[in-house]
């Protein structure tokens, strides 16, 4: 490649200069901020991941995958998928060009910050070689790929539903002045380009445009004019960053690793918390999935708007839309930046439960609560049905039922009334509370000799996985162990053929992951069918025992939801595996709905 140094510097370039300075200063002190927010143990556990092979590896590589490809994304919604990563990437790769320009043809100019950025004023460049042509034309097709994006942008702000969207975030004013910033970049950047393409050289983008509008082009005057607009359009998006839900593209590389090092959320502001307000991107997703969407005036209880609020400090709000939410998970499950949605909305409960300087709720009662039998036998079970199951006595008595039937030893915990597993006290934001019940039940368990605590309902079962440190015991959902009994041969069941759908609990299936169990397992007494959205997409039923504040009158349409979502097939029977789904399913449903340990029971072959 033939060059020519053409300058080391032009004015033009302060607004850009300028721009990337100040974000540049705002992260750094943004990181120290975050840094010094998490306790010692927090710090500690973050640095070691940091030095970790395993952990370093899947940092890079969500990095790449979360930040640059948007793959979850990607799977979700092809086109929002593209249009992400069509601008995150191609932005990346033309940075990435521009210095390797730099390094190759002019190093000493390397130390410029704006060297790389405007390669193509500075230098002129002779399109003669098969390299200068390689460079040019990368630039132009990424910057074409950018373009695209862009372009589908528009259309979902002003259209989203074309690209799959019910709705879209409404913008604050400083997210305007960076989305028209950000939206302005590009094209300028093609202009500009397209001036120096007659002198510094170009590819299928650039020297069309130099062509069409050469005698325009070809004065220096404007030239200059068209990149000062560039760098302005630049700086202009770089200095509102911080300010705006852009943030999200350099916070989203610090949330990746302390993600990954497993930090939770002890805190609304502060700390992992900050990373992760900050790394909503206000895409609009959460909105989308949230079940409560289903009423206009539910739109703004969404994720997106809690995060908003935290941020403003505007407590009020804040505290209204973390006590409606039904803690489903959904939005979670689809967020793009896998922002733990539920426990920023935990955290803020319980911060301002604790503001209120409530007395204590006296639970004394526990001390007289008898122990439980002690069995040394080998694998014995204890089952645990829980406040939601003894309320509904089909699934205890279902439960039972199967478990005789494959000759399974257990004990009732629930025999002589149980305790509550503490779910509620700790979805309210009453922990210590929640604390004093989790460790009776702890010493019930474990002193009772029991191998496997056997628990039907799925919001205990979450509960018992995730705050129960039980030694020696095996926790498992009824689905999870009446599958093993079947594949072990243990449980014989017979085919009825009848036509299902099963419901996917939200603590069940986007809380702990089981998905694959109970569908095997109702694949042995019938025939399967799929709803319209399952597993992690699957529809809250509306009963949730999560939210504090939403109205029973506005729980129904989310229901009536869930029902039109699970009978798009015309099933038979609904199938759901937690006791308050089947009582809320059961108020509305026009198929019959049955618990998933009712259908195995009334298909046992008795041969």
């Amino acid at each position: 490649m033939k060059e020519r140094i053409l300058a080391a510097y032009d004015p033009f370039v302060l607004p850009f200069v300028f721009g990337m300075t100040f974000v540049l200063a705002y992260c750094l002190i943004a990181l120290v901020k975050v840094l010094i927010q998490l306790n010692a143990a927090d710090r500690r556990k973050f640095a070691l991941s940091l030095i970790t092979p395993t952990t370093i590896f899947k940092n890079i590589r969500d990095i790449f995958c979360d930040c640059l490809f948007h793959v979850k994304l990607w799977k979700r919604n092809k086109v929002l998928g593209y249009m992400h990563s069509s601008i995150a990437f191609g932005w990346f790769m033309i940075i990435v060009i521009g210095h390797i320009e730099t390094i190759l043809y002019i190093p000493e100019r390397l130390h410029k910050m704006y060297y790389p950025i405007f390669f193509r004023y500075f230098m002129e460049e002779q399109n003669t070689t098969l390299q200068g042509s390689f460079f040019f034309f990368l630039m132009d097709f990424f910057l074409l790929v950018i373009l695209s994006g862009i372009a589908i942008a528009i259309v979902k702000r002003f259209r989203s539903r074309i690209v799959g969207m019910r709705r879209t975030t409404k913008l604050t004013l400083t997210d305007r002045i960076g989305l028209y910033s950000l939206w302005a970049i590009f094209p300028l950047r093609w202009i500009a380009e397209g001036f120096t393409a007659g002198v510094a050289g170009g590819s299928f983008m650039t020297v069309p445009i130099n062509w069409l509008l050469h005698n325009f082009m070809s004065k220096p005057e404007n030239i200059t004019v068209a990149w000062w607009l560039y760098s302005i359009a630049l700086g202009t998006f770089l200095t509102v960053l911080p300010f705006t839900r852009y943030m999200h593209i350099p916070a989203e590389i610090l949330l990746v690793p302390m993600r990954n090092a497993g930090l939770p959320v002890r805190h609304t502001r502060k700390g992992f918390s900050l990373a992760m307000l900050y790394s909503c991107p206000s895409c609009g997703v959460c909105i989308d999935a949230c079940p409560m969407g289903v009423q206009k005036k539910n739109v703004k209880d969404a994720t997106v708007y809690m995060v908003r609020n935290l941020k403003r400090r505007n407590r009020k709000r804040s505290l209204e839309i973390a006590e409606k939410c039904l803690m489903c998970g959904k939005c979670a499950a689809l967020c793009q930046v896998q922002m733990d949605a539920c426990g920023l909305r935990l955290a803020y409960r319980t911060s301002q439960e604790r503001k209120q300087n409530r007395i204590p709720a006296d639970f004394g009662y526990l001390n007289a609560v008898a122990p439980l039998p002690r069995t040394e036998t080998e694998g014995k079970v204890l089952y645990y049905a829980g406040c939601m199951s003894s309320l509904t006595p089909v699934i205890s008595r279902s439960v039972q039922q199967v478990l005789r039937h494959a000759g399974v030893e257990f004990e009732l915990m629930d025999k002589d009334g149980s305790i509550c597993c503490g779910r509620p006290l700790m979805l309210a934001g009453r922990q210590d509370e929640a604390r004093a019940l989790i460790e009776k039940n702890r010493k019930l368990i474990e002193e009772s000799g029991a191998r496997i605590l056997l628990v039907s309902c799925a919001i205990c079962y979450r509960i018992f996985k995730e705050h129960y440190d039980l030694i020696g015991v095996e926790v498992m959902h009824y689905t999870e162990y009446f599958n093993r009994l079947l594949q072990e041969g243990r449980l014989k069941v017979k085919n009825s053929h009848q036509t299902l759908v099963y419901h996917d609990p939200c603590d069940l299936g986007r809380g702990c992951g089981i998905y694959d169990a109970p569908r095997t397992a109702l694949r042995a007494v019938g025939q399967l069918v799929p709803a319209l959205k399952e597993r992690e997409e699957s529809i809250c039923c509306g009963g949730s025992v999560g939210s504090l504040t939403l109205r029973y009158e506005d729980r129904e349409p989310i229901t009536r939801g869930a029902l039109d979502n699970l009978t798009a097939n015309n099933p038979e029977q609904i199938v759901t595996a937690c006791p308050l789904c089947l009582k809320t399913f059961g108020r509305y449903a026009t198929v019959p709905v049955a618990d998933f340990a009712q259908i195995l029971a009334e298909n046992l072959d008795n041969d």
